[in-house]
């Protein structure tokens, strides 16, 4: 099923498939291109004239094009599909993002998307006949099940080519979205367009956001609320078959301050319905850390809705599932009430002078300040310490008055321990992403790595009895 506007790539696509000999042995059944138009889109005909761009022996070759509508009006009203044998059969394969390696393929069952659907429509209330627009791509586990999930509850996909704060805002106000998933990238985007694009936008009928991918800055949760987004924090990963951790607001909390509830909402949360368990864990021995939102460890994971196991790489799959638990490779805190807050990546953590430093923990300050849009923090050398902080920062677009890197520093050494300020502020005009919004720190890391960073520089110094309490 291919988009009109990627016949050629899918004509290209089936033509690899063919010069594959293996693939051309096995198959006894010729492949079928089907072209799915959207509305006022390029009528048939039209869409003949985008064939042109591929090659013609290709066009005559593959003559068993068809139009989705097409298809579905030829389709038998008495087929009765095929019952499944094993829950546990195979339903799909994704790929992970690849922001920490490369990335791999992961198995998802029928009864953990099944049930993983289900948890999503129930942990994020979703009503009858919603309308969803699609800001977070389909082929990022599977659009975080809400491929299944809006046709479960009757609903209407609203898909855009191009995702732009001013399209989103015009989807919204076109076609009375109700629902949207996204990245924290999307919401920084929403906030910082121009009041123009976002005049039709009626904040009266609130628009429902789950983000994750990322952790959202206070400060951009804070302003979203204030722009009439209700905005619901959520965790997971490709291997969990959606999201894993919801953090499910709780009625007692609207007293609070604006700024209080924003810092709630920050927090992962607890446990989506279909995760049987979740824990953090002593990444030595193994035992639960304290219920006390400061002692770190990794957050594990058990249930029905966790992958099969990576494609061809029993390897990794041994390695992830290593104790009876999916290891997550992220850092967090579990807080007294049982919320769970991702502080780092383990590959993220900072080691400088003995001493961790949380990544994440330093981008939330530094997120704050009125003239960052985005900022990213890795590892970089240090002579004495070993390592220390280095902060890619990109500008707000807002603001006509260019921060400097000395104001940056003096904000965090207002806001941070000594030891966590970054040693170099490095400006950038964008953050290096994958295609699904992750920031790629190991390009970041990788650029770090040369830059030299000497005791003596102009930069803030630690003064003694901070430098006294690392040795």
């Amino acid at each position: 099923f291919v988009d009109y506007e990627y016949i050629p790539l899918a004509y290209e696509a089936v033509r690899l498939l063919e010069i594959d000999s293996s693939v051309s042995k096995n198959s006894t059944h010729k492949l079928s291109i089907v072209t799915i138009r959207e509305i006022d889109s390029p009528n048939i005909s039209e869409n003949s004239v985008t064939l042109t761009n591929v090659d013609a022996h290709l066009n005559r070759r593959y003559d068993t094009q068809l139009d989705y509508e097409e298809l579905i009006s030829s389709g038998n009203v008495d087929f009765e599909p095929m019952k499944l044998e094993d829950e546990w059969d195979p339903i799909a394969l994704n790929y992970t993002s690849g922001t920490t390696s490369s990335p791999k393929g992961v198995v998802y069952s029928h009864r953990g998307t099944y049930l993983s659907t289900l948890s999503m429509i129930l942990g994020w209330e979703m009503g009858t006949q919603p309308v969803y627009l699609w800001t977070v791509p389909m082929f990022h586990g599977h659009g975080w099940t809400f491929t299944w999930g809006i046709a479960a509850r009757g609903g209407t996909n609203v898909c855009i080519r191009n995702t732009t704060a001013s399209v989103i805002y015009q989807s919204i106000a076109l076609y009375g979205v109700t629902h949207m998933c996204c990245a924290p990238i999307v919401l920084n985007m929403l906030q910082q367009v121009d009041p123009k694009d976002r005049e039709k936008f009626n904040r009266s009928t609130q628009v429902k956001v789950l983000t994750g991918g990322a952790s959202p800055p206070t400060k951009l949760l804070k302003e979203m609320e204030e722009l009439g987004f209700d905005v619901m924090h959520a965790y997971g990963l490709t291997e969990s078959t959606g999201c894993a951790l919801m953090c499910e607001w709780q009625s007692k909390w609207n007293h609070l301050s604006q700024d209080e509830r924003a810092r709630l909402k920050a927090r992962q949360g607890i446990s989506a319905l279909n995760i049987a368990d979740v824990d953090v864990k002593n990444t030595i021995t193994m035992q639960s850390v304290p219920h006390d939102g400061k002692t770190t460890g990794e957050i594990v994971l058990r249930g029905s809705s966790i992958m099969k196991g990576y494609f061809k790489n029993d390897k990794a799959t041994s390695e992830a599932f290593a104790g009876g638990w999916f290891h997550t490779g992220d850092v967090g805190v579990i807080y007294p009430d049982g919320y769970i807050e991702i502080m780092d990546r383990l590959k993220d953590v900072i080691i400088s002078g003995g001493e961790y430093i949380s990544s994440v923990q330093v981008e939330g300050v530094i997120s704050r300040h009125p003239n960052v849009s985005e900022v990213a923090v890795v590892a970089m050398p240090h002579p004495r310490w070993g390592e220390s902080p280095c902060a890619f920062v990109v500008e707000s677009a807002t603001h006509s008055k260019r921060v400097t890197e000395q104001e940056v520093l003096l904000y965090c050494r207002g806001n941070l321990p000594h030891y966590m300020v970054p040693k170099m502020i490095c400006f950038v005009k964008e953050l290096p992403k994958t295609s699904t919004g992750k920031v790629q720190k190991g390009k970041l890391r990788a650029i770090a790595k040369n830059f030299d960073v000497k005791t003596s520089n102009n930069q803030l110094q630690m003064n003694k009895k901070a430098i006294d309490s690392r040795l």
